[in-house]
């Protein structure tokens, strides 16, 4: 059985403005998610879903779907504040979705095989897809045995601003111990640093894995992020701001012993449009992936 592709595209991309997820930044208009839907294909994945919010369906099907329908079965499900478990109302006032861990668990009726998650608006690169896909398929079967995609912090820097990360911690046989969300992550004087709790700055090393949010799960982790969302809303549900996030939960998993993450390391170049100001840069990393001819100019 191939693995799926979980495609998160519920978010607006608000630093950036508008939906950039339908922005064309290929020499034929190409999207992000094209390039991603493209390697996965080629990396061995067997279906997509996305996640995606209701009202964007008709725009989603229109200008997105119909483009992959005849190279890959393709499903789409719904991300909403109001999908919340039995017996939680979601607060007045709330406009912030739940976070990506919420939208991962939209996924759990259509999904019964490995699957990796990524984000409709990073672009990860021909080897990320290659890696994961491999470690997807050898996961068949399986539970509690998990992995993501480890970038090297360096290779995933904006040129236009401070990003944020999940800083990961493995053990010596490249399992994850730990994953902690940094903020305001850039380069200066030469070295990579981070904001941490008390508003001081941290140096990491260049080859520091993160997380970019591309993650190999198997279906029984569905059944975890439904139980431990139950404990997430009881202590959170009246502060508006709060995200359920996919480190959260993998955090927990871990540090209670039910799973395991294999910290899988990639050559792949991370980019992305993080801030407006980093689109031109995008568009000329592509062009020159299609000029060394990663890349076909037509995709689909």
């Amino acid at each position: 059985m191939k693995p799926t592709l979980f495609v998160l595209a519920a978010g607006m991309g608000s630093r950036y403005g508008g939906l950039k997820q339908l922005d064309g930044l290929g020499p034929n208009g190409e999207t992000i998610m094209d390039y991603s839907i493209y390697d996965a294909i080629r990396g061995g994945f067997g279906k997509l879903v996305f996640v995606i919010r209701e009202t964007f369906e008709k725009d989603f099907r229109e200008k997105i779907i119909k483009k992959y329908e005849d190279h890959i079965p393709v499903e789409l499900v719904f991300q909403d504040l109001n999908d919340l478990p039995a017996g939680f109302k979601c607060p007045e006032g709330r406009e912030k979705p739940w976070g990506t861990n919420h939208a991962v668990l939209m996924g759990k009726n259509v999904i019964n095989e490995p699957f990796a998650v990524i984000n409709a608006d990073d672009f990860y690169g021909k080897d990320s897809f290659a890696v994961l896909g491999k470690a997807l398929t050898e996961m068949a079967g399986k539970k509690n045995d998990y992995c993501m995609i480890g970038y090297r912090v360096g290779n995933t820097l904006s040129e236009s601003g401070s990003v944020a990360r999940g800083v990961c911690a493995t053990d010596k046989d490249g399992y994850l111990t730990t994953v902690v969300e940094r903020t305001a992550i850039e380069r200066i004087d030469g070295k990579v640093q981070f904001k941490d709790e008390n508003g001081e700055m941290v140096a990491i090393g260049d080859n520091t894995p993160v997380s970019m949010n591309m993650w190999g799960f198997t279906p029984d982790y569905f059944k975890y992020s439904e139980d431990f969302f139950i404990n997430f809303l009881k202590e959170n549900i009246d502060n508006l701001k709060c995200e359920y996030f996919i480190p959260l939960m993998v955090n927990e998993l871990i540090n209670n012993g039910t799973a395991r993450v294999k910290v899988l390391d990639t050559t792949s170049k991370w980019f992305g449009v993080t801030y407006a100001d980093d689109r031109q840069s995008v568009v000329d990393k592509i062009q020159a992936l299609v000029d060394a001819g990663e890349y076909p100019a037509k995709l689909f």
